[in-house]
């Protein structure tokens, strides 16, 4: 089992990114989309002047596979503060992911101003970790072997045939090799396994359409304290907002996404 910095790790080879996607990022047969978005982020950061990305929008196309893709990252404008690139994931001559990421510069500093208090939940131990082999479950979910993801009590109903109308979950987040999270890594815990359609009882595969995330500051070591909860399903769409607090209660990274759903 791969590291998260060795399954997003890329080499650069004739002005392009080379990575080998890892099977184990993965839901289902579909490699995650934090994870995917992890590696444009991983090329544009070797690229950029600037260390840490601040904020990123994903377009997903189509799904690769596991195995070699590349990435090409182009300079879109750098600045002084903050520099913009485009980057583009592709497999056998087709794109499959394309990003527009701003990079600068995080610290761990306590906020100016702040109305995004860490939410209230289970202690960790009381919550229930998401097996990668549910009984019952259409597939598996490699992921959650490498994401140790335990999951709120209180949304679990949709496990016994309850769903919950809530639309939100709550979950702790730590990744399974002990390592500490990281701007890149954020990126996956912003992208949380099970979605709010399946808490609804809606079951299947739910693929994210469109997807920006703000990186907010470094995390402190530990685990995440990540919410996430939807406004609307409408024409076989679901808006998704996700919110990552660290150990100190500041807010770390925050995304949107917009996911097709069959319902």
């Amino acid at each position: 089992m791969k590291t998260f910095a060795e399954a997003t790790a890329v080499i650069e080879r004739d002005g392009s990114f080379v990575a080998e996607l890892d099977p184990q990022w993965a839901v289902g047969d579909k490699l995650h989309g934090g994870y995917l978005m992890a590696v444009l982020g991983r090329a544009v950061s070797v690229a950029a002047g600037h260390e840490h990305p601040v904020a990123i929008t994903t377009s997903f196309l189509r799904p690769p596979t596991p195995g070699e893709a590349t990435v090409d990252v182009v300079t879109l404008r750098e600045g002084r503060t903050t520099s913009q690139y485009r980057a583009t994931l592709a497999q056998d001559g087709q794109v499959c992911a394309e990003a527009l990421v701003t990079q600068g510069g995080l610290d761990d500093a306590e906020p100016w101003w702040s109305a995004a208090p860490p939410p209230e939940l289970p202690p960790e131990e009381e919550c229930v970790r998401l097996p990668s082999v549910a009984p019952g479950a259409p597939f598996v979910v490699p992921l959650l072997d490498v994401v140790e993801h335990r999951l709120d009590p209180s949304v679990l109903g949709f496990a016994v045939g309850q769903p919950s109308k809530a639309g939100r979950t709550g979950a702790w987040l730590r990744l399974a090799d002990g390592a500490d999270w990281d701007p890149l890594s954020l990126l996956v815990a912003l992208d949380l396994a099970p979605p709010i359609s399946l808490t609804l009882g809606v079951t299947g595969w739910a693929p994210t359409i469109t997807f920006t995330a703000y990186l907010r500051r470094l995390p402190a070591p530990g685990p995440l304290r990540v919410t996430m909860r939807a406004a609307e399903i409408t024409s076989g769409r679901m808006d998704e907002t996700a919110l990552a607090w660290d150990t100190k209660g500041n807010l770390v990274a925050q995304a949107t996404q917009l996911a097709a759903i069959r319902h």
